[in-house]
């Protein structure tokens, strides 16, 4: 029985292409109302997992629900309260700006006069209804970034699926964006939202996941992620290769809590400095700082490249 409340919920999903195994056993219940983020470094499973929630990749093994209907045996009821925003750019270069959405909106039945009227509506809501005659070849990646998010709301879901919906966004439109996904969710739309950007999930989301390898590593309230596992503030400490050794040993004797990023360390956990005292061979090779989303995701994902 899936809970009332839980308007996507996955029950030990998982994907694999031979050998690899892109989504590893992920079970999860979205709230309805919320904004729930998931994050990961490249490959970590992400786009694969959002492609099976909007039922266009098969798991491989595992159970799906939108809205408590089984994604197996009602997919075309759940895409009809889905909105999508893909990562990569789909829009058709054939067709103008309105064209594409009008084209878009015949998928969900909407009829003519009401998809047009739509179609203006949400060019209006992402500014860029000075260009519905334009074909896409002539608006730039930010516009074409927005028109994708104008479309997914076409059909006016209850559920918003976000792949990167900011990445290649100026400063300027990356606010817009956020503005319009606020408003969105407290009209009580659900936002499933996959980022790379640890402010959006820290500015954006009530709850976030962070993935790596397949495998959902955390989940929580970011500022409860923060506390966890780093603390309220970091100290960062400079060292040179001939005091790294010197400081490291230092640092373990004093059982602090501390990540070594060869140039830098990281410590964490740390309420003042006296703790972290003679640690770095001058006071200002010492910064303090409040700790981060992102501090968090370096530690369980690691800062090395992973291909």
């Amino acid at each position: 029985m899936v809970p009332a409340m839980s308007v996507i919920k996955t029950e030990h999903l998982t994907k694999k292409y031979k050998q690899l195994v892109a989504v590893d056993d992920i079970s999860l219940e979205i709230e309805e109302g919320e904004c729930f983020g998931l994050l990961g470094p490249n490959g970590a499973g992400k786009t694969t997992l959002i492609k099976m929630i909007t039922a266009v990749s098969p798991p491989t093994a595992g159970e799906m629900w939108i809205q408590g209907k089984s994604l197996k045996h009602f997919a075309r009821q759940a895409k009809a309260v889905l909105g999508v925003v893909p990562q990569m750019d789909n829009l058709d270069p054939d067709l103008s700006v309105l064209q594409n959405l009008l084209t878009f909106a015949r998928y969900f039945d909407i009829p003519r006069d009401e998809a047009s009227r739509r179609s203006r509506e949400v060019l209006k809501l992402f500014e860029l209804e000075g260009k519905q005659n334009s074909q896409i070849r002539e608006l730039s990646g930010g516009m074409k970034r927005r028109l994708l998010l104008a479309r997914g709301l076409l059909n006016h879901p209850r559920i918003l699926v976000l792949d990167e919906p900011t990445i290649g966004l100026d400063p300027q439109a990356k606010y817009l964006v956020w503005h319009k996904l606020a408003e969105l969710k407290s009209q009580g739309v659900t936002e499933f939202l996959c980022t790379q950007n640890m402010e959006e999930a820290t500015t954006l989301c009530d709850r976030v996941a962070i993935m790596h390898q397949g495998k959902i590593l955390s989940l929580d309230k970011p500022q409860e992620l923060i506390y966890r596992y780093v603390g309220r503030e970091v100290i960062e400490v400079e060292v040179s290769p001939e005091e790294r050794g010197r400081a490291i040993a230092e640092l373990q004797s004093r059982q602090l809590d501390f990540e070594d990023a060869v140039s830098r360390i990281y410590v964490f956990h740390v309420d003042g400095d006296k703790l972290v005292q003679g640690i770095a061979s001058s006071p200002d090779k010492l910064k303090r700082r409040p700790a981060t989303l992102e501090d968090v995701f370096f530690r369980l994902t690691g800062r090395s490249l992973i291909e």
